[in-house]
């Protein structure tokens, strides 16, 4: 079957990928300064809340944004790196293995950066806590690198652009893994 141009992620999907990506820069930019401590706060329960809408998302989102989609075990992944080193990779519509494992992180390790900033802000837990704060958030940072840098390599190993993908929801696929529609509604609601 010839390949075509699909929607492939929702707008609420990318609206979310990229509502995270600048509340997490804003708030590791103000991180340090008490002057801009409030953006950095709101910034952070932004953050929080966009967290909490990605895993009622990946439960109740469309085909690609729903967990079960892009649920791979360590077997999936160890074959989807190796296959990267052939000349015909495995591609995938939705999450690959890999990136699937990067998002799992992101989730997980962004719930830590929330759960310990909102304790630093109430001053619970003393130094520890902002240790474990800042330590959170540097793990973030080096893991936003490694899936940019994974985000780069894929897209030049499939010979597809995966971060316009994410601004336009379109990728090239069968037209029988198309997703059904945008959802704006979902996404409008979501921005607000």
């Amino acid at each position: 079957m010839e390949k075509t141009r699909i929607l492939v992620w929702d707008l609420p999907t990318r609206v979310f990928h990229w509502l995270l990506a600048l509340s997490f820069a804003g708030a590791f930019l103000t991180a340090d300064s008490e002057r801009v401590r409030d953006i950095h706060v709101a910034l952070g329960y932004g953050f929080l809340g966009l967290l909490a809408f990605r895993v009622v998302w990946g439960m109740l989102g469309s085909r690609y944004a729903r967990f079960p989609s892009f649920a791979f075990g360590p077997r999936a992944v160890q074959s989807y790196l190796r296959s990267m080193l052939t000349r015909h990779p495995t591609h995938f519509v939705g999450h690959n293995p890999a990136g699937s494992w990067v998002i799992y992180a992101i989730i997980v390790l962004g719930i830590a950066i929330g759960a310990s900033g909102h304790a630093v802000y109430n001053d619970l837990g003393g130094r520890w806590i902002e240790s474990l704060h800042e330590g959170t958030g540097n793990a973030m940072l080096a893991l936003v690198f490694f899936h940019i840098a994974g985000v780069m390599v894929s897209s030049l190993v499939h010979r597809e652009n995966l971060a316009a993908a994410m601004v336009t929801g379109y990728k090239m696929g069968n037209p029988s893994q198309a997703i059904g529609r945008a959802r704006w509604v979902t996404a409008v609601a979501l921005a607000s």
